[in-house]
């Protein structure tokens, strides 16, 4: 893999030829126009100035005859269907095929090792995008079944990603968190969880009897918003979940915020203590992002040294074997200037922020100690804005620091937005469990 920063001038045309590659390819990979003589930096291009394209270099390729499918390809060159889509982007996780097209059965890739790929769908997600990601990730979380006021479960209508999911080879687990019927995290709820036993264990009945019953594969808890006095107890909640799950070959999997230190302030942390958790849980995902977000001042949502800070305290409290990596699949497009307590930041997908800037022919920059791409724009009323996002550079950046620190995979906030780089860098760097 080779990730290439477009140059003003520059054409997908050229950018293949200069690295020998298919321009269809190159362009279907990136999610590219199919304006691929247009110069970036001009109008009517399908290029941005700045924008990075992910170049892979086929190794082994396979010409579609008659009558062939994508399990008698697989079988005869001894891989997976699962592998021949994250090799071929443009199967969108499809069996179509047609007599002469080009298939990937390998690439030119050294991978740094396996990792396991966790991914969050809100029940509504396009089913073209989920079936074009399921075949990069090892597991499928849909969110999220809260709890109401008298401690039951809320439903949650994801039978159509459970079955998009095994339909790919992608295990789904049960994610459970304190949201409200109002999508809002509660810590009343929360609270009355871990300090009534009676509720709690008709809770985690509930819960152990929809694990057993659409066939998760383990359980992911996510208390957000958990003061201080109550972190032994979710610990102990999280010990007890372990212990029904664990005799049914379940695992147990909880949430993180993102702490430098054990003894961290505020309402977002002091309820998490990594130790305990870690103690308690069979992993833990560190939510590594989000210091842009919708009410902060623009910045990088997920800057690679605060992301850092937070891995270097977590691998001194928990087994680094235990750790996924959060990371976000999504930007912030704040208009400025900006008003603490008045401006809101528009959440956008990466691809959107890459349109953006193509759109009004800007050329995107890139934060070296961030590790962050971002830019400026005027909109049509006048109003400038700044926009931070990921890029293929990004999330290469925070993806090798899996086998920078040994953990056991990612997990991504969330798959909701089209962006086929994060996929394409994922599957170069890593051997997908």
């Amino acid at each position: 893999m080779t990730i290439h920063v477009v140059s003003a001038g520059e054409t997908a045309a050229s950018i293949a030829e200069r690295y020998g590659v298919s321009p269809r390819r190159l362009a279907e990979d990136n999610s590219v126009p199919e304006a691929l003589d247009a110069p970036a930096g001009e109008a009517g291009s399908g290029l941005a100035v700045g924008q990075t394209l992910v170049v892979r270099f086929p190794r082994q390729v396979h010409a579609v005859t008659a009558g062939e499918t994508l399990a008698s390809i697989a079988e005869r060159y001894g891989t997976t269907v699962r592998q021949l889509w994250r090799n071929n982007w443009e199967l969108g996780g499809g069996d179509a095929l047609a007599v002469g097209q080009d298939l990937v059965i390998s690439y030119f890739e050294e991978r740094l090792g396996t990792a396991l790929s966790n991914g969050y769908a809100y029940p509504f997600i396009p089913r073209r995008l989920l079936a074009a990601e399921l075949p990069y990730l090892t597991t499928l979380a849909p969110f999220t079944y809260g709890i109401t006021a008298e401690g039951g479960l809320l439903p949650l209508a994801d039978d159509g990603l459970l079955e998009a999911a095994r339909a790919r080879g992608t295990l789904p687990v049960m994610h459970l968190s304190t949201l409200t019927e109002e999508g809002n995290f509660d810590t009343a709820r929360a609270t009355r969880v871990l300090t009534d036993y009676e509720v709690q264990g008709r809770l985690a009945a509930e819960v152990l009897q929809t694990v057993l019953r659409k066939d998760y594969a383990g359980l992911d808890v996510d208390f957000e918003y958990l003061p201080g006095q109550l972190a032994e107890a979710y610990a102990a909640f999280l010990s007890r979940l372990r212990q029904l799950l664990e005799p049914q070959g379940r695992f147990l999997w909880a949430a993180l915020a993102p702490k430098t230190s054990p003894m961290q302030r505020g309402l977002l942390y002091e309820g998490h203590s990594y130790g305990a958790v870690a103690a308690a849980a069979d992993g833990v995902l560190l939510m590594t992002y989000e210091w842009g977000y919708t009410a902060g001042p623009p910045m990088a949502v997920a800057p690679l040294p605060s992301v850092r800070a937070v891995l270097d305290y977590a691998v001194t409290e928990i087994p680094a074997e235990k750790i996924f990596l959060g990371v976000p699949n999504y930007g912030y497009d704040w208009p400025l200037p900006f008003v603490q307590g008045v401006t809101r930041a528009q959440s956008i997908s990466n691809q959107r922020a890459i349109e953006l800037a193509r759109e009004h022919r800007i050329a995107i920059q890139y934060d070296r100690q961030a590790q962050s791409p971002f830019f400026h724009y005027t909109d049509a009323g006048g109003a400038v804005h700044e926009v931070w996002f990921e890029d293929a550079r990004s999330l290469e950046a925070k993806l090798r620091l899996i086998a920078e620190y040994g953990f056991r995979g990612v997990g991504f906030w969330n798959v909701m937005r089209p962006f086929s780089q994060t996929w394409l860098v994922l599957d170069s760097l890593y051997d997908i469990e």
